[in-house]
């Protein structure tokens, strides 16, 4: 089928359905939407290429449907990701890059991902981590047609760990960065998350007129990495791949790199200084346990869509909200504008695209609200910065942009970043501040993959085309201050 033929009968999938089953009500031709949202998942999966990781469920879904090799987040920290995702704006649209600022403060009007579907027929439930709820955040009640759910399971069993909890600067209480435990998996959340969603999914089925929205947030691999000990006992550590890089880019400013407060924060982190090889062992360790966990907990889930004969007519999204450092760079967690924190995976299976296929479009975050849209057949979102990539899930072939942007803020500085296929160039700069007050950093990933020197002193030519194409995007606004 050519290209054309194939984009036009993907996209009216839904009026196509209705016309060959004339019994089927317009609500029932409605694809339900299942969307998976993953805590600080990089693509450390076995379908993107990685040959330690243990996924066999994501795997399995990339069969079902298509594999985004080269996804980003909108900015590589929880809020301001969940909120490019469920608003389809950019942080640097709404002026939000932190974790307390609640994004209706800013944009009040915003009809949210889910809140559009509801608005369009269907029931809308969040379970787990859709938004990120800490730090002063607070759920969006709109975005849902009733209260969001969230487990309540403690983020360590063993009496060595509990004894090991300390309150950080923010007054929060942190014990040690893992644990392995020989617990069953609803002992911690992520189970019991999937336990909830088996049981909604359930629920929702026996609705066949009533099309369903659910959206489920695992919380691993996100920090602490703890998991049962069986999904550590998957994994030799001495075999587990380390950094290859320890330290920043060459000649990249100082303020581009993260301190990872974050990881610090828990008991048994040094306060300052490097990490040393065993503790980064146990840690790259941890960190695929708990991958290897949250995906037996999706496995769980998507076996009861099948189970209750719902996979041929629901959307599924895989979702990881940014990347992670696992070490490169000298570095750990996200919160920075390089490649292992900005890459994100990300995987579309729907009913009538393709299947087992892999794409290099390149793809935002806010993306992904209008691609479901259309791929359900509901009308697609003026005024948002998202651009749909239904085309790319019929025909991988294609591209879907010929860049995507990202920000990360430091200090009064914001660093807005341009991803082409080869290229990545940052400019820092104070939002109002004039052009030649940047500092630039530009990174070729054909030549230079581990980002090991900043090239943007010897490549102008490519600096200043990148900076012309990021001169075409409105300036990022400065940090909401209105809380």
């Amino acid at each position: 089928m050519c290209t054309f033929l194939r984009r036009v009968c993907f996209a009216c999938f839904p009026l196509i359905l209705a016309a060959f089953c004339p019994t089927m009500s317009l609500a029932q031709s409605k694809p339900n939407v299942l969307l998976i949202c993953v805590d600080d998942l990089k693509p450390t999966i076995g379908c993107f290429g990685d040959t330690f990781a243990k996924t066999p469920n994501i795997d399995a879904l990339a069969k079902r449907g298509v594999r985004f090799e080269s996804a980003y987040c909108n900015q590589a920290i929880c809020s301001p990701s969940r909120n490019a995702l469920m608003t389809g704006l950019r942080p640097q649209t709404i002026g939000i890059y932190d974790l307390e600022t609640h994004f209706r403060k800013a944009a009040p009007d915003a009809v949210t991902f889910s809140q559009h579907f509801i608005e369009n027929g269907y029931v809308a439930q969040g379970l787990g981590k859709i938004y990120h709820v800490g730090h002063g955040n607070i759920d969006d009640e709109q975005s849902w047609s009733a209260a969001s759910w969230r487990p309540r399971k403690p983020g360590y069993v063993l009496e060595t760990s509990l004894e090991n909890i300390v309150t950080d600067k923010k007054g929060k209480k942190r014990g040690p960065a893992t644990e392995s435990a020989d617990v069953a998996d609803n002992n911690y959340a992520d189970g019991a998350i999937a336990d909830e969603a088996i049981d909604r999914l359930k629920k929702l089925s026996q609705s066949a007129d009533q099309p369903f929205f659910l959206a489920v947030g695992f919380m691993k691999p996100h920090l602490p990495f703890v998991a049962p000990q069986k999904y550590w006992d998957l994994y030799d550590p001495s075999s587990l791949p380390m950094p290859k890089t320890n330290a920043p880019p060459k000649g990249a400013p100082s303020y581009a790199a993260t301190s990872f407060g974050e990881l610090r924060n828990y008991s048994d982190m040094p306060e300052m200084g490097a990490i040393d090889e065993a503790t980064s062992r146990r840690l790259i360790h941890g960190y695929y346990a708990a991958t290897s966990y949250m995906d037996a907990q999706l496995g769980r889930v998507l076996n009861q869509v099948e189970t209750l004969g719902l996979l041929e007519n629901t959307i599924v999204i895989l979702w990881g909200d940014h990347g992670w450092h696992l070490g490169d760079h000298g570095m750990w967690c996200k919160h920075t504008n390089y490649e292992q924190a900005a890459r994100i995976p990300v995987i579309v299976a729907a009913p009538g695209g393709q299947k087992n296929r892999a794409t290099g479009a390149l793809i935002e975050t806010v993306d992904i609200y209008p691609t479901v849209a259309q791929l359900a057949g509901l009308p697609v979102p003026g005024e948002i910065d998202g651009r749909s990539f239904a085309s790319v899930i019929a025909d991988p072939s294609t591209s879907a942009r010929p860049y995507v942007t990202h920000v990360y803020p430091r200090g009064q500085r914001i660093g807005r970043a341009i991803r082409d296929p080869r290229y990545r160039m940052v400019e820092w700069k104070v939002p109002g501040q004039p052009a030649d007050s940047a500092e630039v950093e530009l990174y070729d990933y054909q030549a230079d993959p581990l980002e090991t020197v900043n090239l943007a002193d010897t490549n102008p030519q490519v600096v200043q085309a990148m900076r012309s194409q990021l001169a075409e995007h409105p300036e990022a606004k400065k940090a909401f201050r209105g809380r």
